[in-house]
């Protein structure tokens, strides 16, 4: 018998993640989406929980700041509810939209049959809200002692909610502003 050897490609070798995200959804179009991200093995490294509210350590404030930069990297993105808390980063992200109608280098006149333009696509937006937060904590690591991570800052994926209506997002919002009172029974709390 002869063997037949195949040389693989690393795509071939890699194993296949599957998606957590809404198949055939267009993430790019306006709304407003619920995005929840955990750091690598849900480690504390945003501050801590005492008297049920969130003590955030620089680390933690150092997120809030990156959330907020997001209107400016993508003028079309809302920052809206957000609370960090110790190992984990809870949002509403509004994404309003663009229409090149208002892009000045193409004029007044608008071709209908050239398609919308829609916003900045939600995975776009947490890839480089993770990538910013994270060069950032490496230099907090290395510049103010802070606690370092393993491998990664973050969990490799985030999980997302695209808001349906406002009774829907005034629920999250009140969710995202009382998780610091259930902490104790949150899943993410290492004690749990």
């Amino acid at each position: 018998m002869f063997a037949c050897f195949y040389k693989m490609s690393v795509e071939e070798i890699k194993p296949r993640r599957k998606s957590i995200r809404l198949k055939e959804y267009d993430y790019s179009q306006p709304g407003a989406y619920f995005v929840t991200i955990c750091t690598q093995n849900r480690e504390c490294l945003f501050g801590h929980i005492s008297n049920e509210k969130i003590i955030l350590n620089d680390a933690g404030k150092m997120v809030v700041k990156w959330y907020h930069e997001l209107q400016n990297k993508f003028p079309d993105i809302k920052c809206d509810e957000h609370i960090v808390m110790p190992n984990h980063f809870h949002v509403v992200i509004v994404n309003v939209g663009a229409d090149l109608r208002v892009c000045p280098e193409h004029g007044t006149d608008f071709d209908a049959s050239q398609g919308e333009h829609l916003g900045s696509p939600l995975p776009t937006i947490m890839q480089w809200f993770k990538t910013m937060t994270t060069n950032e904590y490496i230099r907090g690591v290395k510049q103010h002692d802070w606690p370092p991570f393993p491998g990664k800052l973050w969990q490799r994926n985030y999980y997302d909610r695209i808001i349906r209506d406002d009774d829907e997002l005034n629920r999250i919002r009140e969710y995202i502003i009382y998780n610091p009172k259930k902490w104790e029974e949150d899943k993410d709390n290492p004690q749990n």
